[in-house]
């Protein structure tokens, strides 16, 4: 082998072994960077289904909180119309009591309640009471019942009271406190059966 054959045996193996070299190094850093390509491809993908799960659970809140200030919105102006309503409903009720104070049943009624408050007194000393509206009806009543009367200084709509003082009892037939009584226990109920 001639020095030039050398030479040139020595130049093809170098550059043979540099490329082997060189390609490995590359090899190595390509294999480098696709690790850190893939583990940055995983941490974004970790970012982003952690956002969008954070994402989703700020609409559900928002619109849960929305849905419940729908819902108390709807509540209140429910409470609002009820309440318009129950009132309109008791006026009405006042009204038919009011007509149905100029018949002869309110005079038969004031009648019943007063003998029945008689009976329940017995011997008992009573003050039985008329509304000051019915203070026309108070002779009629009295003949009767055979009962003194005296007209009340509160107006209690009609109907009677009565006290039996040593037994510490009212006897309360007065339309005022059985409205306000009704008033009191009247409920809108839904189709459901929810108030």
């Amino acid at each position: 082998m001639t020095l030039e054959e050398k030479i040139s045996h020595l130049q093809t193996t170098s550059m043979e072994q540099a490329r082997a070299e060189g390609n490995a190094i590359i090899d190595s850093h390509r294999e480098a960077l696709e690790k850190v390509f893939k583990d940055h491809q995983a941490e974004a993908l970790r970012q982003s289904e952690t956002r969008i799960k954070a994402e989703t659970t700020s609409a559900r809140l928002a619109l849960n909180q929305a849905a419940a200030k729908s819902q108390l919105e709807i509540k209140r102006r429910l409470g609002t119309v009820q309440q318009e309503l129950k009132d309109k409903i008791f006026k009405e009720a006042l009204s038919l009591v009011e007509d149905y104070m100029k018949t002869e049943a309110y005079e038969d009624f004031l009648i019943r309640c007063i003998r029945q408050a008689q009976e329940f007194a017995g011997t008992d000393e009573m003050v039985i009471y008329i509304n000051p509206g019915d203070e026309k009806k108070r002779a009629a009543l009295e003949a009767a019942c055979n009962a003194k009367l005296t007209v009340s200084a509160e107006d209690f709509i009609g109907g009677m009271r009565a006290v039996i003082r040593s037994r510490n009892v009212l006897i309360d037939n007065s339309f005022k406190t059985q409205l306000r009584n009704e008033y009191d226990k009247f409920l809108f109920l839904g189709g459901d059966g929810i108030a």
